[in-house]
């Protein structure tokens, strides 16, 4: 599916030191949008991430995650909270093999915590979080 839609040219005006996009001619290949919290002062938060079908299970997603935990760490953050949603079981099964824990919410999907109604009414997300070791 095509989620150029969902990468406003914002995020990657904004946030380019903490973001990456990887593009062919033609090709959206993978990308993370992340950021360093300028209110929480620990914290930072992946808003999208995602690896072209051809290219899961190469290792990718893990090695966008380790660049944003590095810049993390450089920041002093100790904390990285992302969310999805709860249909999405490859998200939920990858970022829990790379050290995310699932948060407590307020229902439950599918066996799932969720919090629900998150960004609008209907739109049930599941939150992680992880630690880093500075």
């Amino acid at each position: 599916r095509d989620l150029t839609a969902m990468l406003p040219r914002l995020f990657l005006n904004h946030f380019s030191d903490t973001s990456f996009v990887t593009e062919t001619a033609d090709q959206l290949l993978d990308f993370l949008i992340g950021f360093i919290s300028p209110s929480l002062k620990n914290e930072a938060y992946v808003h999208f991430m995602g690896v072209h079908p051809d290219f899961r299970k190469k290792g990718i997603g893990t090695l966008l995650y380790e660049r944003f935990v590095e810049i993390c760490r450089r920041h002093g953050r100790n904390i990285i909270r992302a969310c999805t949603s709860p249909v999405n079981r490859g998200s939920v099964e990858f970022h829990q093999r790379i050290g995310f824990q699932l948060e407590a919410g307020d229902d439950e999907i599918d066996g799932l915590p969720v919090t629900s109604d998150y960004n609008r009414p209907g739109d049930h997300k599941v939150r992680f979080a992880k630690l880093i070791k500075m």
